[in-house]
């Protein structure tokens, strides 16, 4: 009982967590105890929202309990942990458990903010909804009988999930807190496709039960089936149509009607709690505004100088729309923008091993994003498996981007960041596992400046699509405090994108919506690659001929995902150690 008292978070830990501190009961062992055991608990507590089953996958057989009491007992638990946390005096841990502790505590700081916001009465925003997760998690293959099982209870218990979230929506309502209704239309196409009763086995969720790994026997497989279009036409269908109809009838006419995440309740606090999360940085609203029309200004001048070098004579404006309309600028099937895409990323891999010293074992794939949800979805997105590329309303994504958007989004961006934290088993769980959007996204715009270093840009054209892809992340500087702070209205910030960046029409107004809804992570990218630049510079004038890229590569990567002032701090002992790397990586 002593050792419950101490921890203070005795609900979450577990027997061996407990054992464990008991045996050692030193500053480094407690802090162990407490975020590997909060982090199994967190692991669960997401696969069960998201309806994954990588962890444990027979036994999780229903989806995350959202109601207001459950929510509570989460803050509670959070605010425990983090209370324990801080009791753990900083001077005892060493140092590998001084930058542990600082990352966690990041991690904590947010989930515990965002609960104390009620972020969870607005569940979806125009870029990802807690249906497309679902949708997306019923994707994956199942690999044998007992994970079937787990998935048809979990489809089972959708109903019930889905009831939830719509009361947590309903209270937000009440108190003012939603997505803004001008960016709702359309989006509910994505419940359509399983909320049509006429065609079962066409539902999203239906998918696995058409595939089965042959070790399952053909009568098990047929049970199995049978279950599953039961569960699907019993629960999954009722329940999107549920949705649907809460989504037309009263989210919808309900939803408010400013824009500016400080126009709801509490607004200017909830505001500069998501520019800290996402930023990892104590700023402005105003700070950050003036950082982005400077750095709009500074690569418009870039602009320019490549737009005359690629031989055009007309106008900035001009050219704009010569890159938007000319067809040699844009794909004309799905699959040549794949292929495209593939080419360039095999092209990098002949390229990367001179710039970072240690690369994955695993590999990626590129697919497209799937048709539900690619209307209304970013131009792609890279994961630790596979790299999306959008390949819906072909004149809105340009050829000319897709060297930056593969880079940052596959490799050397996002998947292969990804990967490499995985690998770091020398770092803790929860920083291999999580990701931090400053630094995730930091890297993913840090990386295509890199192309050019890596010889990646081929043509003006291509090089001029890079600049807009850095315009574009400063125009976030301005754009989501415009809107979030300053009263932009959605027309000023799509007007701002089109003056400024060669991006499509449709893309703008895609990535203008999720910005509105989505205050604050529009601003992780610009500020976090302005950070990794800073970092470099700062090695490269204290190194001189010690400085070793690839040595800088492998320090940012085997730190997993951290807050980027853990990573100025970790780059000054880079520097101390003459530019030898700290954390061991991988053999």
């Amino acid at each position: 009982m002593k050792t419950l008292a101490i921890l203070g978070v005795a609900a979450a830990l577990t027997a061996s967590a407990l054992a464990a501190y008991a045996a050692d009961g030193t500053a480094d062992a407690r802090l162990k105890a407490i975020y590997d055991t909060e982090w199994k608990w967190r692991q669960v507590e997401f696969a069960r929202a998201g309806g994954d089953f990588d962890d444990n996958p027979t036994r999780i057989d229903h989806l995350q309990k959202i109601d207001a009491a459950s929510q509570d007992a989460r803050l509670k638990h959070w605010t425990e942990t983090l209370a324990a946390v801080d009791a753990i005096p900083v001077d005892q841990l060493s140092p590998e458990e001084k930058i542990n502790r600082a990352v966690y505590r990041e991690q904590l700081e947010s989930l515990i903010a965002d609960q104390k916001f009620k972020l969870y009465e607005m569940p979806f925003n125009s870029d990802s909804s807690f249906w497309s997760g679902l949708a997306s998690g019923a994707r994956r293959q199942l690999r044998s009988a007992g994970e079937y099982q787990a998935y048809i209870a979990r489809l089972n218990d959708i109903a019930r999930y889905y009831g939830e979230q719509i009361d947590n929506m309903r209270m937000g309502l009440k108190r003012g807190f939603s997505v803004p209704r001008e960016t709702l239309v359309g989006r509910d196409g994505s419940i359509l496709a399983a909320a049509d009763p006429a065609k079962p086995e066409d539902n999203p969720f239906f998918q696995p039960f058409k595939n089965f790994p042959k070790s399952i026997p053909a009568d098990e497989q047929a049970s199995l089936r049978a279950a599953g279009l039961k569960a699907v036409q019993g629960s999954v269908i009722p329940a999107h149509q549920k949705l649907l109809a809460f989504y037309r009838d009263e989210y919808l006419p309900h939803a408010r009607t400013t824009l500016a995440a400080e126009a709801m309740p509490d607004g200017k606090a909830f505001y500069r709690s998501q520019i800290k999360e996402y930023t990892t940085l104590d700023l402005s609203p105003e700070e950050i505004h003036a950082m982005g029309l400077k750095e709009v200004e500074r690569i418009h001048a870039e602009m320019l100088a490549t737009m005359q070098a690629s031989g055009f004579k007309g106008s900035f404006p001009e050219f704009l729309q010569f890159l938007r309309t000319d067809p040699r600028f844009y794909a004309k099937t799905g699959d040549e923008l794949l292929m495209r895409a593939a080419w360039i990323s095999k092209k990098q891999d002949g390229k990367i091993g001179r710039y970072i010293g240690h690369l994955s074992r695993e590999r990626f794939g590129i697919d497209p994003v799937p048709l539900s949800i690619a209307p209304f979805y970013t131009s792609g997105r890279g994961g630790k498996d596979g790299c999306l590329m959008n390949t819906y309303d072909l004149p809105s994504r340009p050829l000319y981007n897709l060297t930056a958007l593969v880079l940052h989004e596959c490799s050397p961006g996002h998947s292969l960041q990804l990967q490499l934290a995985g690998e770091q088993k020398g770092l803790p769980a929860f920083r291999r596992g999580s990701y931090i959007s400053a630094y995730g996204e930091g890297w993913g715009l840090y990386v295509e400046k890199l192309g050019r270093e890596m010889g990646m840009y081929e043509t003006p054209y291509d090089e001029f699509g890079r600049e807009t892809f850095e315009m574009w992340r400063a125009c976030r500087l301005v754009v989501d405090t415009g809107i979030h702070h300053y009263g932009w209205t959605r027309q000023q910030a799509i007007d701002y994108l089109k003056t400024n960046t060669a991006l499509a029409p449709h893309d703008i107004e895609i990535e203008v919506d999720r910005y509105i809804t989505w205050p604050g992570q529009a601003l992780s990218y610009k500020l976090g690659e302005m950070d990794i630049e800073r970092q470099r510079a700062k090695a490269e004038a204290a190194l001189g001929p010690k400085f070793d890229i690839r040595a800088f590569h492998d320090e940012v990567l085997s730190l997993g995902s951290v807050p980027l002032p853990v990573l100025d701090d970790q780059i000054d002992q880079f520097i101390a150690r003459g530019g030898k790397l700290g954390e061991a990586l991988p053999d």
